[in-house]
């Protein structure tokens, strides 16, 4: 292998970087020497859990954002000597994973009521064998540095149990309990959702005014409605007591339209009389304020609707039809029979299914729930008070305080097949008949004990028959993926545990976020990651988010095919500010593909300078020496901009360097004359720089740096950049830096000079310099070689006959040359001259303007004040030059 390696590097550099022939040859190479796996040892730790994709998916943009960032965390760990372990895997998805296989099937003409669990489960882990773990494929191809020998997924055998003990010890906590609770029905999905997985959108709807005949009399009670179809589960009209309209109705009856029932008018403080008509109609099974009412006002409870949300037989001669149609065809039959008197237009916010996009129904149903309120008191202070955990960017603390002290109880049962099955086993028909165990065999035990019935067999038993939420696996996922549920002392947990970054969109702040905070606390009694990095939502450049349905969601593996992964992971990070959501532009992935091809060129005319012992120019000595000073100053930035989790700006500081400084500043001041040689002295410098910078790139670029790093010499497997040491920064010489700024301004002016005259390079020019900001000479050498000077001398007169520009305090003279003719300059610089002279006349008008610079803002008079000084300043310049060529 070591020889294949040493034939690789000394092939001939390609003239252009071909990121899809490195890609591939790269990965393999870091897997093949397992860089990426990590057992504990004697480094310090660096952890970072994936948060574990759907199994069912595939790689979209929210993935490549969030999983760039991740990689660029271990990446630059790994630099660092730590021992970086990421550990990958991937979610059951419950809902989602079993609505697939439900739609398979149905293409097959197979009905999931016709199968037995143990026959759809079959099914199910087909599909899963077949279309789970391609995204993590598809992460390889982006580059991310996983320790796949660590991967899991939420059904593994010891995740599973993991998730069963726990559910056992918070129900024998008295934590966790069964209830008949008003929860929210996906009736797609056919299962109840946590409050959490309910979507509440805006949506334009109409308000029903229905009329009540009361009974025995003519009069009627009017009622405003946005779901009339649901006027078949009525069981009460309720008023308020307070409102004198209605106290004529106290103890009488009314009568539900279509139905004829005859049900209460009862009366509470709870209906706002200013809502509507100021009376309400009451229906427990479909509204959890109506339910309560119910329970005070003891009110019958009719449920109306099937599980699909299609109408039982209490709905009529509407029975079977879906509850929209009904809706429709329900208020043009009130409307036919005099029942309904008027429609409006209302915005009405409508629950909708995270999942499925269904609109909710809210069911009475019984169900498991995990108390909440003492459990999250730990995770609060974490992160709201001792920081011992924080967000990243700091303003979604207002949204996890917002949740955490809002909490509810969680419903986590869900009446699907694929997840964990709950482990209550039942006995018998009443609601306390069940005990909770890890398995049958401890159910039985329990159980007969708990009856007093020795005789019982575990045939009498009988599982609950619904999966737990996924969420409920996924929030024990940084302490079970190191089997830290099963064995609480093991080596692994001991070790890794807390981990350090989370990196997840605030989308699931509460869902998955908060609930491992909650759990890391209760079972391993400290906090699960001490940083979460909060990315931002991609959108398209109308800010629209992306999606499958709208179209605009780009094919995350084209563009890696098209732009190189390194390119697309430059592009996605160069405006992904945390917490911001990022407006994604093609055009930022052909950034990232031109940076690469700008280090590669770079990369290619350092190799192909011949070599050769000579003294080192002063030129190259000070612009190596300069660079060192600019590359500290910007390392310093860099782990600053990590500290803080500004990964784009530490991206963009890397950058500049690359781009500004090494290729366009110091290339140029150490690049040998045309086909002359370098002085070794320089070049070794040059490539030790430039290693340098590769490390600095290599967490956001590593295929292309991994790439040029093994071409610039031969390398043990020891030796690669991958496991590399991060460079460390020392003292920043200021005088180098501010030294060069000035020369570089110097250089500008020359160039300036050139271009606008158009004077070629290779033309000689001579420098005078009045130096009146006694500015060192040390500079002279860089200045000469990079505007081709021959000559600088330093003079205490304005030189006549020359060119002039301004530098700060010091004044710059080139003598003019034959080839410029002096009638046209003089022209020219009078007409620029007349021109900046009306310019400032038209500032200083505005600045007499008492008016103007009363109400003007502080900011605009200081600009307006700056355009003054920088025009009066050009005009002297002007007029130097003209009094230079007169």
């Amino acid at each position: 292998m070591q020889l294949k390696q040493k034939l690789y590097q000394n092939m001939e550099i390609a003239s252009k970087y071909e990121s899809h022939k490195v890609e591939k040859h790269w990965y393999d190479y870091w897997m093949r020497n397992g860089y990426f796996h990590s057992v504990p040892d004697e480094r310090e730790p660096y952890t970072i859990v994936i948060p574990p994709p759907n199994v069912t998916g595939v790689l979209h943009m929210g993935h490549m954002l969030n999983n760039t960032i991740q990689d660029v965390l271990i990446r630059r760990a790994r630099l660092m000597g730590k021992n970086a372990c990421w550990v990958p895997g991937t979610d059951h998805a419950s809902i989602a994973t079993e609505a697939k296989v439900v739609a398979k099937l149905k293409e097959q003409g197979i009905n999931k009521a016709d199968l037995s669990r143990e026959e759809f489960l079959k099914h199910a882990w087909e599909w899963t064998d077949e279309y789970g773990g391609v995204i993590l494929e598809q992460l390889k191809k982006l580059g991310c540095s996983c320790d796949w020998d660590r991967t899991k997924f939420t059904l593994d055998d010891n995740m599973s149990a993991s998730v069963i003990k726990v559910f056992v010890d918070l129900f024998d906590k008295g934590l966790i309990y069964r209830g008949f609770r008003m929860v929210n029905w996906d009736p797609e999905a056919q299962t109840t959702l946590s409050d959490e997985e309910v979507i509440y959108e805006e949506k334009q709807g109409l308000l029903y005014y229905l009329s009540y005949p009361i009974e025995g009399s003519d009069e009627k009670v009017t009622i405003a409605t946005t779901r009339p179809e649901t006027i078949l589960g009525d069981t009460a009209i309720c008023i308020n007591p307070s409102d004198e309209r209605y106290a004529h109705l106290k103890g009488k009856k009314a009568i539900v339209p279509l139905s004829g029932r005859v049900i209460p008018i009862i009366e509470d403080d709870y209906v706002d009389i200013e809502f509507g008509t100021g009376c309400l109609k009451v229906t427990p099974a479909h509204d959890i304020n109506d339910k309560a009412l119910g329970e005070k006002h003891n009110l019958e409870v009719i449920d109306i609707f099937n599980a699909n949300a299609t109408l039982n037989h209490h709905g009529l001669h509407y029975e079977g039809k879906d509850r929209f149609v009904v809706r429709k065809e329900i208020a043009k039959e009130l409307e036919e029979k005099g029942f309904l008197i008027k429609t409006e237009s209302h915005l009405n916010k409508v629950g909708t299914s995270e999942r499925t996009k269904a609109v909710i129904e809210p069911r009475l149903s019984d169900q498991w729930f995990l108390k909440m309120e003492q459990l999250a008191e730990p995770a609060i202070k974490a992160v709201l008070e001792s920081e011992e955990i924080k967000l990243h960017p700091k303003k979604f603390d207002n949204t996890y305080r917002h949740w955490m002290e809002n909490i509810r109880d969680w419903n986590i049962s869900r009446q699907l097949w694929w997840g964990q099955q709950i482990p209550a086993y039942y006995y018998g028909e009443g609601a306390d008949d069940f005990v909770v165990a890890e398995s049958k065999e401890e159910a039985l035990a329990k159980a007969k004990i708990k009856t007093g019935n020795a005789s019982l067999t575990s045939a009498s038993l009988k599982q609950d028959e619904d999966a737990l939420d996924t969420w409920f696996s996924s929030w024990l996922w940084p302490i079970s993926v190191f089997n830290g549920i099963l064995e609480p002392e093991n080596k692994e947990i001991e070790y890794y545990y807390p981990t350090n970054d989370l990196v997840t969109g605030p989308d699931i702040l509460f869902f998955w976020v908060a609930r491992m905070i909650i759990a890391g606390y209760e079972y391993r009694g400290k906090m699960p990651f001490e940083n979460v990095y909060l990315t931002g939502l991609v959108r398209d450049k109308q800010r629209r988010k992306m999606s499958k349905s709208l179209g605009n969601s780009p094919d995350a593996l084209g563009l890696i095919d098209e732009y190189g992964a390194d390119g697309v992971r430059v592009g996605l990070l160069l405006s992904a500010a945390a917490g911001n959501d990022l407006m994604f532009d093609e055009a930022l992935c052909q950034q990232g593909k031109n940076f690469a091809n700008k280090i590669w060129n770079g990369f290619r005319l350092v190799k192909g300078w011949e070599v050769a012992e000579l003294p080192q120019p002063e030129a190259s000595k000070l612009g190596i020496a300069w660079y060192h000073a600019k590359f500290n100053q910007t390392l310093i930035e860099i782990e600053d901009h990590f500290s803080k989790y500004r990964i784009s700006d530490a991206l963009m500081a890397i950058y500049k360097l690359v781009w500004d400084d090494y290729s366009s500043w110091l290339l140029e001041i150490v690049k040998p004359e045309y086909q002359q040689p370098i002085d070794k002295t320089t070049f070794d410098a040059v490539i030790s720089i430039f290693e340098n910078n590769l490390k600095l790139l290599h967490p956001f670029m590593p295929f292309l740096t991994e790439e040029i790093w093994q071409h610039i010499a031969v390398r043990t497997s020891e030796e690669a950049l991958v496991v590399a040491k991060w460079p460390v920064a020392t003292k920043v010489d200021e005088a180098l830096i501010t030294g060069f700024d000035f020369a570089a301004e110097v250089i500008a002016g020359i160039r300036t000079v050139r271009k606008q005259k158009n004077i070629p390079m290779k033309e000689y020019l001579e420098l005078s310099v009045l130096n009146e900001g006694e500015i060192s000479q040390v500079w002279d050498a860089v200045i000469k070689k990079l505007t081709n000077v021959s000559d600088i001398s330093y003079v205490n007169d304005a030189v006549d006959g020359a060119l002039t520009f301004r530098v700060k305090s010091n004044e710059y003279f080139i003598p003019i040359s034959g080839a410029i003719d002096i009638d046209a300059e003089i022209k020219k610089i009078e007409e620029e001259l007349k021109y900046t002279k009306g310019f400032l006349m038209s500032v200083q008008k505005k600045l007499s303007n008492e008016r103007f610079v009363s109400n003007a803002p502080e900011q605009v008079i200081a600009i307006e004040h700056k355009k003054q000084s920088d025009a009066e300043a050009k005009i002297e310049t002007l007029e130097k030059s003209l009094a230079s060529l007169r």
